[in-house]
């Protein structure tokens, strides 16, 4: 009976961040809903296509910052978010796949070499297209299954969320003429955060040789 009023115990103390996180699934797919929503009442202007696209990948890179901003918060703020960081990684996913459904369907009409063509010809449609591949072993191995069966391997492989996010950067930089604010924005804030995971351990290592006691 102990035993049982425990284990009770525990998935009552757990239940409030399960619904926290599916409430975080919900909030994040509230942006596509939208989108979709202006067009099909033509409200995204001139070409509702290319609007549509350029929401659904904005929305992925912003998802791709929030799960990298995760480890910056905990270190500088002592605030843990880890529970979390994989809806935001996989929200992230699902935008980029709806941004590339998008592209594939809607702007191409599933043609094949005019695709072919597309990535080809175009550099940021090439960086584009392999940020989105390097998203989808990551999106497939967001689960405790592959944590356990990956082991240590699990950790190198997610380490391409880095290179993912950077491609996104520079995708969203180079999809646009001129240099008008907002790219350079997200180009500023993910190399920051790149930036960050570089230094940090070199941050640790100065920290703990701080504290060591000197004799």
């Amino acid at each position: 009976m102990t035993v049982a009023v425990a284990a009770q115990g525990r998935k009552s103390a757990r239940r409030p961040w399960v619904w926290k996180v599916w409430s975080l699934y919900a909030a994040g797919f509230v942006p596509a809903c939208w989108a979709f929503y202006l067009g099909a009442t033509g409200e995204l202007g001139a070409d509702p296509v290319k609007s549509f696209e350029h929401v659904l990948g904005l929305w992925a890179l912003r998802f791709l910052i929030l799960t990298l901003l995760v480890t910056p918060v905990r270190d500088l703020t002592g605030i843990s978010l880890l529970r979390y960081r994989r809806a935001l990684g996989l929200l992230a996913f699902y935008y980029a796949l709806m941004h590339f459904t998008a592209y594939m369907v809607l702007d191409q009409a599933l043609n094949i070499p005019a695709i072919i063509a597309d990535i080809t010809r175009r550099p940021f449609i090439t960086i584009g297209m392999a940020s989105f591949a390097l998203l989808i072993p990551l999106a497939l191995t967001s689960n405790n299954w592959s944590i356990r069966k990956l082991g240590r391997r699990w950790n190198r492989l997610h380490k391409l969320i880095y290179i993912a996010v950077a491609g996104g950067a520079v995708h969203f930089m180079m999809s646009v003429k001129g240099w008008p604010a907002e790219p350079v924005i997200y180009v500023a804030i993910v190399a920051t955060l790149l930036a960050w995971r570089l230094l940090r351990p070199l941050m640790r290592n100065r920290t703990a040789a701080d504290n060591k006691p000197r004799r």
